[in-house]
């Protein structure tokens, strides 16, 4: 049983089917890792216990009855930014609503294929920061090691499956969320195209920059759960894409950001570059090229972050509760005049022709994740907006445009850096390309393998 809480949630939904356990006795397994690590990892903030369990039971009905869907009875856990019928969604902070009277459109995919829904994952407050802490909660830790940070703000998730509690998990990523944490803590996300999976009842988020998507151990167990998310399992979905081999691609290695080339340290940049011989080892070419957007990206994405941090704070009852950084933020974001807002948003036309031309020369874009290990924990713990902002930006210039964009990236573990902490790559792709991108990872997973190796603890 505790192999199988490793293999990831795709295995998981095999064993299920073939029999070689059922969903309450798989549901248990899950339940006690998670309290074992509460104290330590930290990655919930509320285990679904006795839900949980009612869930397996029924899922255990469904597949005795020959029933079958990509996770039907495997445990999935949810980032606390999804409405879950009976709970409030925190999103980190003190809750400002009552417990969410219907499951968001997501949450109800996942009830209806028969997922176990386990708890909510931990955030930082309103999912601003690339660090799992907040004032009114203990901090989540790296799986990997525990003085760190498992990133953010899906980092709740990412460290629930880096430490081998759950296989499969959602996250939202407005301005690397998913891929920050992914990366961290060693596992895959994919964060999706802008509207490929629904967001109701909140569409848009942060002015359109954040999008829901999984993370998982294995490339299979995210494209699984993207099966679900967006109901195209029956259709030749993204599960399947994962057994295909794809056809040699044009891959652009990309060193440069919209700020400049950051200074990275030596063996996340040599973990990089070993990647990009390992694709052209698998019949990929690879060339070193520089995105045609210089520094446009940066301004379109401050002021949409901005914005769009206002509106969310703007609409809770009792912005008084949070955090002074948090309500800094909101203040700075509710100065932007609305003609700049329209103009950050317009501009995103002139970024998308210019990629489109790029797209037609190259596949795909490689790029880093991180420019150095993650921090440690409590590393901007009561310091202000700007101490924290200067802090984190540094570390993580790689993510931000592709949220502008609105463009599906994968992030894939693809080596350990000389802490033994894991480092990550991120593949990008034009819209509506994460079968390609599935493709692709799958086929670098299966040659360099990252779901065997385990934290020490």
């Amino acid at each position: 049983m505790d192999e199988l809480l490793w293999a990831g949630a795709d295995a998981q939904a095999r064993a299920l089917r073939d029999g070689w356990v059922s969903a309450p006795e798989l549901l248990e397994s899950v339940l006690r890792r998670a309290e074992d690590l509460a104290d330590t990892v930290n990655a919930f903030r509320v285990l679904y216990t006795e839900e949980a369990r009612q869930a397996a039971v029924d899922a255990q009905r469904r597949l005795d009855a020959g029933e079958r869907t990509p996770l039907l009875g495997v445990p999935v856990a949810v980032k606390d930014d999804l409405d879950v019928a009976g709970d409030v969604t925190a999103m980190g902070g003190r809750p400002q609503f009552p417990p969410a009277a219907a499951d968001c459109d997501a949450v109800a995919r996942l009830r209806a294929a028969g997922a176990v829904l386990v708890g909510h994952t931990r955030t930082p407050e309103r999912c601003l920061w690339p660090f799992t802490e907040s004032s009114g909660a203990g901090p989540t830790r790296n799986p990997w090691d525990l003085r760190r940070t498992a990133g953010g703000s899906s980092g709740g998730s990412a460290a629930a499956i880096a430490a081998g509690i759950v296989g499969v998990a959602t996250g939202s990523d407005g301005g690397g969320s998913i891929r920050i944490p992914a990366a961290a803590t060693g596992v895959f996300g994919l964060k999706t195209s802008r509207h490929l999976v629904s967001q109701a009842p909140r569409e848009g988020g942060w002015q359109g920059l954040s999008v829901i998507g999984p993370l998982g151990r294995r490339v299979a167990d995210a494209a699984a759960l993207l099966d679900v998310l967006t109901g195209t399992e029956q259709r030749g979905g993204y599960r399947a894409a994962v057994d295909v081999v794809p056809e040699p691609a044009r891959i652009a290695l990309v060193w440069r950001t919209p700020v400049g080339r950051p200074r990275m340290d030596q063996t996340w940049r040599r973990v990089v570059a070993q990647t990009a011989v390992r694709f052209r080892s698998l019949g990929h070419s690879v060339t070193e090229e520089t995105l045609p957007l210089g520094i446009r990206p940066t301004p379109q994405f401050v002021i949409r972050y901005l914005a769009g941090v206002a509106e969310d704070v703007a609409a809770l009852p009792n912005p008084r509760w949070l955090e002074a950084r948090t309500r800094r933020i909101a203040a700075v974001g509710s100065r932007v005049p609305r003609r700049v807002l329209r103009w950050a948003l317009s501009a995103e036309d002139d970024l998308q022709e210019r990629m489109a031309g790029f797209f037609a020369r190259h596949d795909v874009v490689l790029q880093p994740t991180w420019t150095r290990t993650p921090p440690e924990v409590g590393a901007y713990h009561g310091h202000g907006v700007l101490f924290t902002w200067l802090g984190v930006t540094a570390r993580i210039p790689y993510f931000p445009t592709w949220n502008v964009l609105g463009y599906p990236v994968a992030t894939l573990p693809v080596g350990q850096d000389d802490h033994g902490m894991p480092v990550g790559a991120q593949l990008v792709g034009p819209s509506g390309s994460e079968r390609l991108l599935l493709s692709l990872s799958a086929q670098y997973e299966g040659a360099h393998p990252w779901a065997d190796r385990r934290p020490p603890r």
